[in-house]
This record gives structure tokens, C-alpha cells and sequence, in this order.
């Protein structure tokens, strides 16, 4: 059984302990005050990021959440990107392809943008609002290393706007660290 909520305990624990100590992970992913306390998963994910800020500095919350993916469906993902790069010989042209569209790929002067309409992660059902960005830095995290992988070089993701902090959208930037298509 695919079990989200223990995958994402354990990557936040990995990430935290990575950037502190055992005693600090668990901390964040469990709370001091009653660890055997069960919150339902909006409930884990909004005093879990509290925790996370409450802890560190923005720039380290950052760098925690980004290296917090889950890396679910990568390899089809990655697929499709190898995919549209091998039958573009632009940025432009990679991302006006019918398939890029389709996956919420667009360029706009000469700019990579992804897009979701909706929150595409399962931890954050039932969750109505975010109060900070700090959980969606997964996905960027995680389109990082995708489009690192499709590209084969060094990729910038920017969080412009996210479904759960009430914009119409989930909106990243996508910028290649080189012309791959040289």
C-alpha cells in the first residue's frame, strides 16, 4: 500500500536531520509536546511547516522543502520531457508542442512556465489554505530534478503562485542554466 503521509514523514525527517540533528528531525515531524498524538494530514501538514519556519530561516526552509519530493510518477515524467526535447530544436518550440501544452508546459517570451489548475498533491486534500509557501517548495524541488534529468544541465524553479495560497493556479518558472538545444 502506498502510504504518502509515511513517505513524507520520512523524506522531511531525512531533509531536516540533514540540515541538524535526529533529535530536531523528529521534533518537526512528530512535535515535542504529544508524539503519540494523531492529526489527520491537513492538520500534520499546516503544524509540521509551522515547525519547519518556527526552526530555521527561510532560505534553510526552503532548501529543506525542496529536497522533501516525493519523486512519485518521475520516470513517466521524465519520459514525456526527453520525449519533447528530442522533437524541438528550441526552448520556444519545446514549449508550444501540443504534448508540452497538454502537461501545462507553455513558453512566453522566451520563458519556461509550468502550470497546474488544480494542487496536484495528495497531502494537501482537504487542506482549503495555505498560510505560506513553505510545503508547495516540494514541487520545485522536484521539477528541479526532473527537468535537470531531461535537460542534462543545471535548472533554476521559481514558485510564482500556488493553488493553496489561493491563486487561480500552481505557477513555477522553469530555467535552464544553458541552451540545451546548442
Amino acid at each position: 500500500m502506498f502510504d504518502i503521509r509515511k513517505i513524507q514523514e520520512q523524506v522531511i525527517y531525512q531533509a531536516v536531520k540533514d540540515k541538524s540533528n535526529e533529535d530536531v528531525a523528529k521534533a518537526i515531524v512528530s512535535g515535542s509536546d504529544e508524539p503519540e498524538k494523531k492529526e489527520d494530514n491537513p492538520a500534520w501538514v499546516k503544524a509540521t511547516m509551522e515547525r519547519l519556519e518556527n526552526q530555521f530561516d527561510q532560505d534553510t526552509v526552503v532548501q529543506i522543502r525542496r529536497n522533501c519530493q516525493c519523486g512519485y510518477g518521475l520516470d513517466e515524467k521524465l519520459a514525456l520531457l526527453k520525449e519533447l526535447v528530442a522533437a524541438s530544436a528550441s526552448l520556444e518550440e519545446f514549449g508550444n508542442l501540443d504534448k508540452a501544452k497538454a502537461a501545462g508546459l507553455f513558453c512566453d517570451n522566451e520563458e519556461l512556465y509550468l502550470q497546474f489548475p488544480f494542487c496536484p498533491c495528495p497531502m494537501l486534500e482537504g487542506v482549503e489554505r495555505l498560510e505560506t509557501a513553505t510545503w508547495c517548495q516540494c514541487t520545485t524541488g522536484y521539477s528541479q530534478v526532473l527537468f535537470e534529468k531531461a535537460f542534462q544541465c543545471q535548472v533554476a524553479v521559481e514558485l510564482l503562485k500556488s493553488v493553496k495560497m489561493g491563486d487561480d493556479k500552481c505557477l513555477m518558472k522553469i530555467i535552464p542554466g544553458k541552451d540545451i538545444w546548442k
